[in-house]
């Protein structure tokens, strides 16, 4: 978009949030750069410069405002509806994987070669990887120096920093200010945690519909590892440098989060996780835009704008749940759930004296288990849980935010016992495929019928063509016309 010069100047001159995160401006004749919502006087246009990331901004020479922050703005949703390389390079930069593995870990998890990868992402996003990674470092640092108490050398290596020297040169240049003095400016408005607590805002793109989304994930929650409590829904959270647990409470214009990490070098991975959990970087007025067109779903949607599609902080995880799930009850696939989780999880506290202790199992935990004697199930299913554990835990599969969508639906079709539901709820809830179509799931054609719609697989398949890209999100509308816990906030 940041190539369309006039709608971008449209779009700043309004103040328009709902462009948040899909461009930033950089102003000649201040060396900063804003989101397009800032709530300053728009420049000139003569005098925009207009780049699809914060860190061609930054390559630019520009900093970032002070005033709208442009740092903390909703992410692209370009980088969650396509499955290119490009998108799928976004999603792995914001998963970490550069400062885990660095460039030629991203290209080898992509299938490019490194002197590829850089190419497009330049071509794309002004930036390579490194730049995009560094952005992302930026960002953590921001917001360690703002909510927490850690000595700022902490902070730069926590935030993923070789050296203080670069962190203090980042800093400086991102934000126009020092470590210390962006610390001292945030401690009088600053929202204080109790100890050990990271307090965060997640802001996103309205209009935002929790109904849903909040009460899908609080009707599935499996015991020891997720819970609803006190008007938010929160659960453990396994990462690359160790533990974590997350609360989260939605809010008119932004997801509290409370964050608790045995290491903060996940910080900026924690984040991330938690906003694809909520799908946070959506683009509503889009999706809710063409799926009104469509006169059985325009009703619905007016109703109740907005809605997301529930997501996973963890893929392997969701897709092991999702066989325990099939073909029955939300109640007996959290039950199984539990179990596997009673039985291999790992102990973990709960900083906040909840119901949470434990993590869901690894892969590699459950791809060697005996799970004869803790799911009460026919052996044939058991046994298709074992061998999806095992492809993950060797890689035969990959489901990750950076996975092929088609290449991560073929592997799962042909392990014995994973069918089109299955695979359809992976790609939807784990991968993100924003088109995904659960045409036999029960809720849908119970709604399908309901509203008149074709009840078959085949015809309704058909039938939803007109709804694409968006057929995760209607999925989402018709089964909020059924009377079932997931559609509704939970009542403490």
């Amino acid at each position: 978009m940041h190539e369309d010069f006039e709608r971008c100047v449209r779009a700043v001159q309004a103040k328009d949030a709902r462009f948040d995160g899909w461009f930033f401006t950089g102003v000649v004749t201040t060396g900063i750069y804003c989101r397009p919502s800032c709530p300053a006087v728009p420049p000139k246009p003569r005098n925009m410069r207009f780049h699809p990331s914060a860190a061609s901004a930054q390559q630019a020479g520009f900093r970032a405002c002070k005033r709208c922050r442009p740092d903390t703005s909703p992410g692209s949703p370009e980088w969650n509806v396509r499955a290119d390389v490009v998108a799928r390079a976004m999603r792995l930069i914001g998963d970490g994987v550069v400062d885990r593995e660095g460039v030629p870990g991203l290209a080898s998890r992509l299938g490019y070669s490194v002197r590829q990868v850089e190419r497009q992402l330049r071509a794309e996003l002004g930036a390579g990887p490194l730049a995009l990674a560094r952005s992302q470092r930026a960002q953590t640092a921001r917001l360690l120096i703002e909510t927490s108490a850690l000595p700022l050398g902490q902070v730069a290596f926590a935030a993923g920093f070789a050296s203080i020297r670069t962190f203090n040169e980042t800093v400086a240049q991102v934000f126009g200010m020092t470590p210390s003095a962006l610390r001292e400016r945030a401690r009088g408005g600053a929202v204080q945690a109790q100890a050990g607590m990271l307090r965060l805002r997640l802001p996103f793109r309205q209009p935002l519909c929790p109904d849903n989304l909040f009460g899908h994930l609080a009707a599935t929650a499996v015991p020891g590892v997720e819970e609803w409590r006190e008007g938010a829904y929160r659960r453990t959270l396994r990462l690359p440098h160790g533990s974590g647990v997350v609360s989260l409470r939605p809010g008119p214009v932004y997801v509290d989060c409370l964050l608790w990490l045995s290491d903060l070098r996940d910080l900026s991975r924690a984040i991330s996780r938690c906003r694809w959990l909520l799908d946070l970087d959506a683009d509503p007025v889009a999706v809710d835009e063409l799926l009104s067109g469509d006169e059985v779903l325009a009703p619905l949607v007016a109703k109740a704008p907005g809605r997301r599609v529930p997501r996973t902080v963890d893929p392997a995880e969701f897709a092991v749940r999702a066989v325990l799930g099939q073909q029955v009850s939300t109640a007996a696939a959290r039950t199984h759930a539990g179990r596997l989780v009673e039985a291999f999880g790992e102990e973990v506290v709960d900083p906040q004296g909840g119901g949470l202790s434990r993590l869901f199992p690894s892969m590699e935990v459950l791809a060697g288990a005996d799970l004869s004697g803790v799911l009460a199930m026919p052996a044939a299913r058991r046994d298709s849980v074992s061998r999806l554990a095992s492809v993950l835990a060797s890689g035969e599969v990959v489901l990750d935010v950076g996975a092929d969508w088609e290449a991560a639906r073929a592997g799962l079709s042909v392990l014995p016992g994973v069918g089109p539901w299955t695979v359809e709820s992976v790609a939807m809830r784990a991968l993100g495929d924003p088109d995904a179509f659960l045409a036999t799931d029960l809720g849908v054609r119970q709604a399908a019928e309901g509203l008149g719609l074709p009840v078959s697989a085949g015809a309704l398949t058909a039938r939803a063509r007109a709804w694409r890209p968006w057929r995760a999100y209607a999925v989402q509308y018709l089964w909020a016309t059924g009377d079932h816990a997931i559609n509704r906030l939970p009542v403490d």
